[in-house]
């Protein structure tokens, strides 16, 4: 799928269970396979990152058994270095898979070449390979020094004792020193340079190498000192958390759509920093709730999300999703101490501040920070996601209280969370849309008026969109295939204002029911590129609290997840007579069998047009309204409404 669109969504509520934190799975598989003993690891996520480390795991010589059945996978450790002492391991974009096994493979004795994506060749490594070859890896650049592919052979005159590593690029290259070092088969110092980001993912490595029977003693920050003879034993059996930078998407949901939302994985008990994320939001105003393993969160009790400046390097990856809650904050936030961002899956600065800019913010890109002012509409938008879960993620969350967005390459959630887009429909409740269509003079427009005004929703008559761009080039002196016919429909000047439609400023409510306009409103409205260029305009109607809307694709196209679509139908006698009584009110003439025989055609027009036949949809509700009053068909699509819930 190239992108999916997403609607606004009114409100979000209910219970979610995470997936695996990706961090703990791909620490928790590779310490289980450095590891003496069977390891039964429980709730691994499944995702493109886990399934780059169990490939590598096995081409290396550990065996893995996944049982479909119970979702258990056991993994029986080598004991030490990997057996297998050649290979050419492909790890995609997975950075919580390469750089480990990076550590791990150059002090395993062999030789090994290891590559990734091309965005996997931008993310800089240098750090990582500089501190190993001070412990005596033999560790080669196949490209730009710095960066992947990396060619590793056996260290020459054996392995040294000390390293220092700076602590401001990515926890990761620490993480993959520590959880290496007992292969070097004595005691060693690791040295921090400068100050060390995202200390809660280290303290997530230390915890999970605890639990494998390595403590590691540290010197504040700044020096990690792994014991002579530390050797990694299975615990037996693991529970992988769930995700905290996951749940962050769905606490941020149940402080912009009301809640409340319960995460469930996660919670007071949780080694993950992330949870924190939920610390921020009280600061937003949120109301936050804890347990042991659950983290709920609401809307502020006065409904105002207030500006925050936060510095967010220990969440750095939930940092992500306060960006785009500032798109709803009463004020500019910042974002600061982020620097890491850039060395992610993408440039997520760059990335972050292009995307907020496509939906109205305010944006200044800073170094290490962004500025956001949010806007005083959000604008519904096509995000780019950069190959990168997270933007996909974050971006969803604007459609809670903002219009519809289109997603770019949804897919790209398979890293993290292949099943989150299912998981947030779970969860929020899109802005109701009723679809109403039928034939010319079946009353559909005044039921979906009626129903609107009834229901307290905005209404959007569609025909008038068309009869505007058919009145606009009638009035240019353009025909119907006119190129610039479409030109106009992109431009189009249009208002409406309780009851009157404006063109130009010009009211023309009249002058659009004329029946030249009407004929040329048929011959535009069966251009596609004329339906295309009205899309995005008769989406933004899509209106908290609701929509009713009314012409012949709006079921279909438009807004084909419409929770109710009615097709009004009546017998050309009964439409012909209802023409004929509005003509005269207006006093103007008319002919009782010429209107018949006007509709006819019509209907033979509009069914057999190549786009957006006049016809009843599958999911549709019939109506026929030949023996009906107005009031008698606004009821029943009311009682339709309401029997749907």
């Amino acid at each position: 799928m190239e992108f999916l669109d997403l609607p606004p969504m009114m409100s979000a509520a209910g219970r979610v269970r995470l997936p695996g934190s990706k961090s703990i799975s791909n620490r928790v598989l590779l310490l289980a396979a450095l590891s003496s003993g069977e390891t039964e690891v429980r709730d691994l996520l499944r995702s493109d990152d886990t399934e780059r480390m169990l490939e590598a795991l096995r081409a290396l010589g550990v065996s893995w058994m996944h049982d479909a059945e119970t979702d258990v996978y056991r993994v029986r450790g080598v004991a030490g270095p990997f057996p297998v002492k050649q290979a050419d391991l492909f790890l995609g974009n997975a950075g919580t898979a390469f750089r480990p096994l990076t550590a791990a493979l150059a002090l395993s004795g062999g030789s090994y070449r290891l590559s990734g994506v091309p965005r996997m060749h931008e993310r800089p490594i240098g750090d990582l390979v500089d501190a190993l070859r001070q412990l005596g890896a033999d560790i080669a650049y196949e490209g730009n020094p710095g960066y992947p592919p990396l060619q590793i052979q056996p260290a020459g005159a054996g392995l040294k004792r000390q390293a220092a590593v700076r602590g401001d690029v990515s926890s990761q290259f620490l993480t993959a020193l520590l959880m290496a070092a007992p292969l070097a088969g004595g005691e060693v110092v690791i040295d921090v340079i400068g100050e060390l980001i995202s200390k809660p993912y280290i303290e997530i490595t230390l915890d999970l190498m605890r639990r494998f029977g390595v403590e590691v003693v540290r010197e504040g920050w700044s020096r990690f000192v792994v014991p002579a003879g530390a050797g990694y034993r299975s615990p037996g059996v693991i529970h992988v958390e769930g995700d905290a930078s996951s749940a962050s998407y769905f606490l941020a949901a149940g402080v912009l759509g009301g809640g409340p939302v319960r995460v469930e994985g996660v919670g007071r008990d949780s080694i993950q920093g992330d949870v924190r994320f939920a610390e921020a939001l009280e600061q937003l105003g949120a109301r936050i709730t804890w347990g042991d393993h659950w983290i709920e969160a609401a809307a502020p009790a006065d409904g105002r999300l207030k500006a925050f400046d936060l510095d967010l390097n220990h969440i750095p990856d939930a940092a992500m999703t306060l960006a785009v809650m500032a798109l709803f904050c009463d004020g500019p936030s910042r974002l600061r101490n982020i620097a890491s961002w850039r060395v992610k899956e993408t440039d997520r600065l760059a990335a972050m501040a292009t995307e907020l800019r496509k939906v109205g913010a305010v944006v200044e890109e800073l170094p290490d920070a962004l500025q956001i002012e949010p806007p005083a509409t959000l604008v519904s938008a096509a995000i780019d996601t950069y190959d990168d879960h997270r933007m996909a993620m974050c971006f969803s969350l604007a459609t809670l209280g903002g219009p519809g967005m289109r997603i770019n390459d949804p897919a790209c959630v398979n890293k993290t969370f292949p099943s989150y887009f299912d998981v947030f429909r779970q969860v929020t409740q899109p802005v109701p849309v009723i679809a109403i269509d039928g034939p010319s003079a079946s009353g559909k427009g005044t039921v979906a008026a009626r129903v609107a005004e009834a229901l307290g929703f905005h209404y959007l008559d569609s025909g008038s969109l068309y009869r505007l761009v058919a009145l606009a080039a009638l009035k240019a002196g353009l025909a119907e295939s006119d190129p610039r016919v479409v030109d106009i429909a992109r431009h189009l000047p249009a208002a409406f204002e309780a009851g009157v439609v404006r063109l130009s400023g010009e009211d023309v409510t009249d002058a659009i029911r004329s029946e030249a306009c009407s004929v040329m409103a048929s011959k535009v409205a069966a251009r596609s590129e004329v339906r295309d260029a009205l899309l995005d305009r008769q989406r933004a109607y899509r209106r908290p609290p609701g929509l009713v809307a009314e012409g012949r694709d709006m079921g279909s196209v438009v807004f084909p997840d419409a929770g109710t679509k009615v097709f009004l139908t009546a017998s050309v006698e009964a439409r012909a007579e209802r023409r004929y009584k509005q003509l005269m009110e207006k006093g103007l003439p008319a002919n009782i069998d010429s209107l018949s025989q006007d509709l006819r055609e019509r209907d033979e027009r509009d069914a057999s047009r190549p786009v957006a036949p006049l016809k009843k949809l599958p999911d549709a509700t019939e109506l026929e309204t030949s023996e009906m009053t107005v009031d008698q068909a606004v009821s029943f699509v009311l009682d339709l409404v309401g029997a749907k819930g």
